[in-house]
Formats: structure tokens, C-alpha cells, sequence
């Protein structure tokens, strides 16, 4: 079974992700925050668990979906122990869960800081070590996948807490040696999930040579690959899958 954090809206990544996975065969458990998208620019479309929840299992997959603010320490093992009542051991991690406000040096809050690195660094290493303490599957067959951003500028809270995330999950790729699970970091770079303006999506493609912007596909792709026996090699890498974008 796959545990995918950060599935709230059926045009993200981690809809996409999960709906990849489920296609190839994997259970699906599915945490999201509805309070974090509705204080967001683009809010929460009524009905999105519902549709999420139905794209999976018409894949064939047996889905829960989880609802827990990862803001709060505790939520971690809530997750991975509902995941784990209702769907059985989680072989695969796959956090897509963040916390992301703009601000920069001068005007970001302490607030804000410290919520970002609860989210974004602090959730993900509880959520590692949630998968190490109770990961009994064969030598080989764990995984562990987080997404990652290397944007700081007018960004500061929310890229500082991401190489935060950098540096935990890839740790698991050494620690949990002696588990077989493997440990990546994705950098999907621009993705189109509703939020770029026009300015931004053009100033996005000049700068990405295949000329366009990256889709919730296109990390689904490669984080698919990765939980497939056939990704079992790539262990500890920070993986830029954005279509050479500078």
C-alpha cells in the first residue's frame, strides 16, 4: 500500500501521483488538509476527495483517505496508524504535503516561518520515522519519495524549510540501509496546477528548453517509476525532473 500526503485537489500532483500508482496496481491511503487550500488563492473545489477517491478506485485500487493537519506533531502517527487499520502495512511513502506563502528576508513572519518547517521539514521526518519503525516488508521493496523546490527569493520560508526536507529524506537512504528501502527527492520545478498567472507561466516556459511548462503527469511518471522494482537502483538522489528548466 502507498501512503500519499498532500492529495487535496483532483488537478494536483499528488492526485496525479496517487493515480498513477493505483493504475499500477498499488492500494492507495490519501492525507489531505481542506483548511490549508481554503485560506489559498485558489480554495477548495467541492466534491475533490469525492472525485479523487473515485479516479482510484476505478483503477482497481482499495482507497481511504485521510484528513489531518500535518501542522500538529501528533498527526503523523494518526495517519499511519488509520492508513495502516484500515489498508494494511505502508510499503510506499510519497509526500506531497506543503505549506507555501510567499514572503522574503524582510517581511516574513516568525508565524510563518515556524508553520513552514512544521509542515515542510518537521511532518516529513515524523512521517520517515513512522515508515522506519514499523516497515516489515522484503529487503528492496520500501520506498520513500518527497517532493522538493529549490526557489528562495521572495520565497524564504517556504524554500529554506524544503531544503530542510532535502536533507531528511535523503538521510533514510543511509539509515534504512538495513531495511532495503530506498529514499529519493523529486524537484518537479514550475508545474501548471492552477496557480500560475500568465506572467509567471511565460516567464516559465523561456526558461524551460523542451518549451512549456511541467504537469502533475510529468512527476507522476518518474515517481511511479521510482516505487517500481525497476526504480530499485536510484537510492539517495535529488532528481530534477523539470524539463531542464534554468
Amino acid at each position: 500500500m502507498a501512503l500519499v500526503t498532500g492529495v487535496g485537489r483532483s488537478v494536483g500532483i499528488g492526485a496525479a501521483i496517487a493515480a498513477r500508482l493505483a493504475s499500477a496496481g498499488w492500494d492507495i491511503a490519501f492525507n489531505y488538509w481542506a483548511a490549508y487550500d481554503d485560506r489559498m488563492p485558489w480554495g477548495t473545489q467541492a466534491g475533490d476527495t469525492e472525485a479523487i477517491t473515485a479516479t482510484l478506485t476505478g483503477h482497481g485500487a482499495d482507497v481511504t483517505a485521510i484528513e489531518d493537519d500535518l501542522e500538529d506533531p501528533e498527526a503523523p502517527a494518526r495517519i499511519f496508524a488509520e492508513a495502516t487499520r484500515r489498508l494494511g502495512p505502508v510499503t510506499a511513502l510519497v509526500m506531497c504535503h506543503c505549506e507555501s506563502v510567499d514572503s522574503g528576508l524582510l517581511d516574513t513572519t516568525v508565524e510563518s516561518f515556524d508553520r513552514h518547517f512544521a509542515v515542510n521539514a518537521r511532518a516529513t521526518w515524523l512521517l520517515i520515522r513512522e515508515f522506519g519503525r514499523y516497515f516489515d516488508g522484503a529487503p528492496g521493496t520500501g520506498r520513500i519519495i518527497a517532493l522538493t523546490s529549490d526557489h528562495t527569493v521572495w520565497n524564504l520560508p517556504y524554500g529554506a524549510s524544503k531544503g530542510a526536507l532535502d536533507r531528511i529524506t535523503l538521510a533514510a537512504a543511509r539509515e534504512f540501509a538495513h531495511l532495503g528501502v530506498t529514499a529519493n527527492v523529486i524537484n518537479p520545478g514550475p508545474v501548471d496546477t492552477g496557480w500560475m498567472s500568465d506572467e509567471i507561466k511565460q516567464s516559465a516556459v523561456a526558461q524551460t528548453p523542451l518549451g512549456r511548462v511541467g504537469t502533475p503527469s510529468d512527476t507522476a511518471d518518474l515517481a511511479e517509476f521510482l516505487c517500481s522494482p525497476q526504480g530499485g537502483w536510484i537510492n539517495g538522489q535529488h532528481l530534477m525532473s523539470n524539463g531542464g528548466f534554468a
